[in-house]
């Protein structure tokens, strides 16, 4: 509950103070606050805007809805053919509801992807209006320069999936991508079973710090306690399905004794396709991120052997609680807890 000024008292406001600022009694409010017939309309939307302002009942309340102006929230995604974050942005809209309940109101808008400067548009353009945005990072210079500016200026900003390094950022709702990394390569190595053997990787793109810090967690532990596995390549697909399928049946044919692959991003498609193309998916092991309708598909046929992921539900729920506890003034509980590593396998889909 707000507390009122007066002179050098701090307290909690009162019903008198929500009489004084709406400019009817306090047996009017009383009437309102407590649901009794005999008011009009617009001295009831009056009085509860007046009690919505005054912090004397929460904005979450029913009855303050319809008064109080709901907080936009804009989601800024990638565009393409991801469909992890495809399915994100359908997870926000399906839960909008949710959203409702806290007075705020999500919208998402795609921006073309891998592209900085459009991603650094975007924020500042939304961050004159909106109440807080979440977008998936860029590491550049153009995007931390936004966000730095846009958290001096008041606006919560959530990355989602992928960090971006600017001390602007409310909160980031993603794995610790290192350590995703690393257990992708701990699955490969328990899953290939013959050495010497050979490996490769194929990125959406290392502009993404969560691909890069993916990158060299996978190096790392492979160079730690797999030396009979060799990594022989790193491609980029731009999380593209076309694309990723070209970039696989180039690794096929360069290298045509390969043991396994990790799709470090979106497209994991394009790969299973040029696996099945080859008819090499029941003897080479992959290990992608994102459990979507396709990567499901190919773990129940054995195409995929394990599935990194996070729950799009729950990064949607949490980020609705950083937004609403920012535009509350509360401290966002939610932003310091760290999103779980999930794998799945074929025997364990949910």
């Amino acid at each position: 509950m707000s507390v009122i000024e007066d002179g050098s008292v701090r307290r909690r406001a009162t019903i008198t103070d929500v009489a004084r600022l709406a400019d009817v009694s306090t047996a009017t409010v009383d009437r309102v606050l407590n649901g009794r017939a005999g008011v009009k309309a617009l001295t009831t939307r009056r009085v509860m805007q007046a009690a919505a302002e005054l912090g004397y009942v929460d904005e979450s309340d029913e009855r303050a809805r319809d008064v109080v102006p709901k907080g936009q929230i804009v989601f800024l995604l990638p565009e393409g053919t991801n469909r992890y974050l495809t399915q994100l942005g359908r997870q926000i809209t399906e839960m909008a509801p949710q959203f409702d309940r806290l007075s705020l109101r999500p919208t998402v808008e795609h921006i073309r992807s891998f592209n900085p400067e459009l991603l650094a548009k975007a924020l500042q353009k939304h961050a004159k209006s909106a109440a807080g945005i979440a977008f998936m990072g860029i590491e550049h210079p153009v995007v931390r320069e936004a966000v730095t500016r846009i958290g001096a200026a008041g606006v919560p900003v959530v990355t989602l999936i992928s960090d971006v390094a600017s001390p602007g950022r409310t909160a980031y709702l993603g794995l610790d991508n290192r350590a995703a990394g690393r257990m992708a390569a701990y699955l490969l190595a328990r899953f290939i079973t013959r050495r010497p053997a050979k490996v490769a990787m194929i990125a959406g793109s290392l502009g993404y710090r969560a691909h890069g810090e993916r990158e060299m967690g996978f190096l790392d532990l492979l160079q730690e306690e797999h030396p009979g596995i060799e990594v022989v390549g790193l491609r980029e697909g731009q999380d593209d399905e076309a694309l990723n399928h070209r970039q696989m049946r180039m690794l096929l044919s360069q290298h045509p004794d390969l043991a396994g692959i990790y799709n470090i991003g979106g497209g994991a498609s394009g790969v299973g396709r040029a696996l099945k193309d080859a008819r090499r998916e029941r003897d080479i092991v992959f290990v992608g991120h994102g459990l979507t309708p396709d990567t499901r598909e190919y773990l129940v046929d054995g195409t995929m052997d394990a599935v990194i992921t996070q729950s799009a539900e729950d990064t949607v729920r949490r980020c609705a609680a950083i937004f609403a506890d920012m535009r509350a003034g509360r401290p966002a509980e939610a932003a310091g807890a760290t999103m779980r590593i999930e794998v799945v396998f074929r025997e364990n889909l949910p």
